[in-house]
């Protein structure tokens, strides 16, 4: 563990985001600056239950406390208001006026209707930045649709492009495009907080899942824009123009190996014991091996079907770019993991049981990033509501009221 200096700071130290978030998307980006530092104050309604993502199972700490609730909400604190009440808005603008930034991940109509843009908020606070993460967007046509990660995975193509040549349309494993959304909005969030800090004027920034989704085609829509090329599916997850890169058999299962510059080639040739290849007029360059790729993958799988895959491991790794193919067990207990210390027990701030995750994937030079459980539904909410000057008989009239 790193020793911070007396004067280390967290980068978002001083830093208060609210967030009126819930499930995937949102949480996983403001969990991301709750990292570096910012103070998050998540905003659960207190009327159903607070964040839905606690009720995600099938595996739970506790009733409220899902395994996937805590995957999303590391070092924030909860914070229960019902927005639809006047009670709940007027503690919603005493918040806004002491922090630097509000989100939500709500549908595109959703954020004028409770107010929450930057018109609606700039006379409480002109340094506020609104950070909009919705499925369609604010604007056009589908701005009042509900929408998730798969189905932006299948209408930006994803699926046409995953799994085998002649299989079905396969979704990426992981929800992807709601995690590089939630990324993006805390980037555009706090590219906007530096602004705002320069100008004293905030604005709001709009992100769509959508629009992450179509922005990761990327090279792919430069071929097809300008070169007329619908790029479709690869066998053994191939990269479309360069080979070796794709899966290749061992004895006892799968490896994955990228000689993405030519200066890999002779030195892969030279590790399998076959330096002859690396001459060979059929592959002796990107395009010749292209052209003949089939015929490269048949040779190389008999080579790879000699040795498991470990024993190839221990031969390339360091020299040639490889990998083995695990499964999600095999890829977290990898003693490199632990090595590293990519796993930590997180600690709840008021007592309980810890929580084993992943930590955040930001290295500091100087510290740690810190390792605080996800909260109890509410948890922090009269600690909140008297930082901004409610006593305790006010706060008990915002319960009273159903506000908190």
């Amino acid at each position: 563990m790193k020793q911070p200096s007396d004067e280390a700071r967290l980068p978002l130290d001083g830093v208060r985001v609210i967030a009126v978030e819930q499930y995937g998307a949102g949480p996983f980006g403001t969990m991301l600056m709750a990292d570096l530092g910012a103070e998050v104050i998540k905003i659960e309604n207190p009327s159903d239950g607070g964040d839905v993502g606690r009720q995600v199972g099938p595996y739970f700490f506790e009733e409220g406390n899902s395994h996937f609730f805590q995957a999303f909400n590391r070092n924030k604190r909860s914070l229960t208001l019902n927005l639809k009440t006047a009670a709940g808005r007027e503690v919603l603008e005493a918040l806004v006026e002491t922090s630097d930034a509000l989100i939500d991940n709500l549908r595109g109509t959703q954020a004028e209707r409770l107010r929450l843009t930057y018109e609606d908020l700039k006379d409480i606070n002109p340094r506020i930045v609104c950070a909009h993460l919705s499925a369609y967007g604010r604007e056009g046509t589908r701005k009042s649709w509900p929408g998730y990660d798969y189905l932006m995975q299948a209408e930006a193509g994803y699926l046409s492009l995953t799994g085998e040549p002649n299989g079905p349309p396969a979704r990426f494993g992981l929800s992807i495009v709601d995690m590089m959304t939630g990324l993006m909005t805390g980037f555009a969030l706090v590219s906007a907080l530096v602004g705002a800090r320069e100008t004293g004027r905030g604005r709001d920034v709009d992100v769509s899942l959508f629009d992450v989704a179509l922005h990761n085609l990327n090279y792919l829509a430069a071929w097809y824009f300008n070169g007329g090329h619908r790029q479709g599916r690869e066998p053994r997850s191939a990269h479309p123009s360069l080979t070796p890169s794709q899966l290749y058999r061992t004895r006892d299962g799968w490896i994955f190996v990228m000689c993405n510059k030519e200066k890999f080639w002779p030195l892969f040739c030279a590790k399998l014991g076959r330096p002859k290849l690396a001459t060979d007029p059929r592959f002796h360059d990107f395009k010749a091996r292209l052209a003949h790729r089939d015929e490269l993958t048949e040779l190389l799988d008999r080579t790879f079907e000699t040795l498991d895959t470990q024993d190839w491991i221990e031969r390339l790794a360091g020299s040639v770019p490889v990998a083995p193919v695990y499964d999600v067990a095999q890829a977290l207990d990898n003693p490199f993991v632990r090595e590293q210390r990519r796993v930590a027990s997180f600690q709840p701030r008021n007592g309980g049981p810890s929580v084993d995750m992943l930590t955040g994937p930001i290295r500091l030079s100087d510290m740690d990033l810190p390792t605080h459980c996800g909260p109890q539904l509410g948890e922090d909410s009269e600690t909140i509501l008297a930082e901004l000057g409610y006593t305790p008989a006010g706060i008990a009239r915002l319960r009273e009221e159903g506000a908190v």
